[in-house]
């Protein structure tokens, strides 16, 4: 397969877990093109590789770490809590925003095994095995995201700005 056949097929799903990962579909943007820019002078080793997509996955995950820790001293970019407004009522896409804007407070690596296990749908091995860490440290980021997300969505009070989301909070 070519770099271009592949980018065909493969690049929404890429762009897809960068936006997840990254939380900024710009952000996103910009890792997905860095990695590429570099996958490209060798996409002959990768593409012969078992699981070219997993590989650049996990380009993807490292870009954005690094990334991270070079802009350490900024605080990490989350979505604005009133760019969770939508004008569509529907109760499902206001609770999808809910979601995605308590995922986006999560550190990082948690945020990565959450878009890999439900997004992705990897199991903890797979997981494991693209995070470069062993199945405990997965299923621990894993329990420690659930965690949290689960005492952030059933809190008091809901994201300021967002019309609708006093009847999801529960308390």
């Amino acid at each position: 397969m070519t770099f271009d056949e592949y980018l065909t097929n493969c690049l929404p799903t890429l762009l897809r877990y960068a936006t997840v990962v990254t939380c900024d579909p710009h952000l996103a943007q910009d890792v997905v093109q860095e990695v590429l820019a570099r996958a490209q002078p060798r996409w002959q080793r990768i593409c012969a590789m078992e699981q070219p997509g997993a590989y650049l996955k996990r380009m993807v995950l490292n870009e954005f770490l690094t990334l991270r820790r070079r802009l350490a001293a900024r605080r990490p970019a989350l979505l604005p809590r009133d760019a969770l407004a939508v004008a569509d009522p529907a109760a499902a896409v206001i609770e999808r925003q809910h979601l995605l804007w308590h995922i986006a407070r999560l550190p990082p690596r948690q945020r990565a095994v959450i878009a890999l296990r439900f997004y992705e749908d990897l199991t903890d091995i797979e997981i494991a095995t693209l995070l470069e860490c062993r199945l405990g440290t997965v299923r621990s980021l894993s329990s420690r995201a659930i965690a949290t997300l689960r005492a952030s969505l059933w809190a008091q009070s809901a994201p300021v700005g967002v019309p609708g989301m006093e009847g999801l909070a529960h308390g």
